[in-house]
């Protein structure tokens, strides 16, 4: 069987013994159905990922014992940010699953002018954790050792303003620029896309005048769910990992 990857947060060193969270106890016990003597590899986001062995595995409990450490590195030498407008249904966690497995390394939901969706109080800081979740299954998955920061939803006028990376683009596609033409940044950049229906004339005008560059993706109309993770794929293989 295949090892699993499993994430905590905790702090870990060679020969600590740790009890994992009930989620992922619940996942190692219940749905691999593991039992002591067993390996699996932990990460807690920090960088590196560690090799451990199962020394308790009952039904919605397992304690690990740290016997080794990586400092496997898979992150991309190119830092993105990507501020999308938030849809509707599972078009949200699908991006943030794939935009995680393509190398985005921060993430901010965005309220605009054509988000059709309402949130507020705990439902709003339920589905930041939801989110943050998915990025974390991603990063299981895809064997990253960093998650990405999903960042709680802001309006888009807020988040331009406190925006500084040093390249700033919105998608459009009702223009000639293209990301051939540009030159390599040289720190982060961040990547605006629209929700369902896109930005509105007005947004793209005011993201315009706050610095960003107008980018179209080529003369197809791309939906919500695909812009971004076209758009992060070139900018992978033009500048970061995936040439």
């Amino acid at each position: 069987m295949r090892i699993p990857r499993v994430y905590s947060p905790q702090t870990m060193a060679i020969g600590d013994c740790i009890e994992l969270e009930a989620g992922a106890a619940r996942h190692l016990t219940s749905a691999l159905r593991m039992n002591a003597g067993q390996l699996i590899t932990l990460f807690n986001g920090q960088g590196g990922q560690y090799a451990a062995e199962l020394i308790e595995a009952k039904k919605g409990k397992a304690t690990v014992r740290i016997t080794e450490f990586n400092q496997t590195d898979r992150e991309s030498s190119l830092s993105i940010h990507l501020a999308i407008g938030i849809s509707r249904g599972e078009r949200m966690d699908w991006i943030m699953q794939k935009a995680t497995e393509l190398g985005v390394n921060e993430i901010t939901p965005l309220f605009t002018e054509r988000c059709e969706v309402k949130l507020s109080g705990d439902r709003l800081d339920k589905k930041v954790g939801h989110w943050q979740q998915v990025a974390i299954s991603a990063c299981e998955q895809s064997q990253r050792n960093r998650v990405p920061q999903i960042h709680k939803p802001l309006k888009l006028d807020q988040w331009q303003t406190h925006c500084d990376s040093s390249l700033k683009l919105v998608l459009h596609h009702r223009t000639e620029s293209r990301l051939a033409d540009m030159p390599q940044p040289s720190g982060q950049i961040a990547l605006l896309v629209g929700p369902e229906g896109g930005l509105s004339e007005r947004e793209i005008e005011q993201a315009i005048a706050q610095g960003f560059q107008a980018l179209a993706l080529g003369p197809r109309v791309l939906r919500t769910e695909t812009a971004p993770l076209a758009a992060i794929s070139i900018l992978q293989s033009l500048w970061g990992d995936m040439g």
